[in-house]
C-alpha cells in the first residue's frame, strides 16, 4: 500500500455522499491500511499522515473543499471563495 493508494479510497468514499468526515476517515484508514498512513499531531489527535493528505488534494483539485469548522470534506459549490478551505 502506498499513500496513494489510501488517498484514492478517500476519493471513493467521498465520492458515495460527497462528503468525508476526517474523524470517520483517520479510523477507517487506521484499520484499513495501519499505522503507516495515520500520524499525531502536536494536540495528540491521531490524524491522516500528511503524504495521504498530499496525493488526496492532487486527486480532488479544484472539485473539493475542506470545512475547518465541522472538519469535514466536501463537493465544490457555485460561490466558494478560491483555494481548498471554505473557512
Amino acid at each position: 500500500m502506498t499513500p496513494k493508494d489510501v488517498a484514492e479510497w478517500m476519493l471513493a468514499e467521498f465520492k458515495k455522499s460527497n462528503e468525508l468526515y476526517q474523524e470517520d476517515a483517520v479510523d477507517q484508514i487506521e484499520r484499513k491500511f495501519g499505522q503507516d498512513f495515520v500520524c499525531e499531531n502536536q494536540s495528540g489527535n491521531t490524524v491522516i499522515h500528511p503524504k495521504v493528505l498530499k496525493e488526496f488534494r492532487k486527486l480532488t483539485e479544484g472539485q473539493v473543499m475542506w470545512e475547518g469548522g465541522d472538519r469535514y470534506w466536501r463537493l465544490r459549490q457555485k460561490g466558494d471563495p478560491a483555494g481548498r478551505k471554505a473557512d
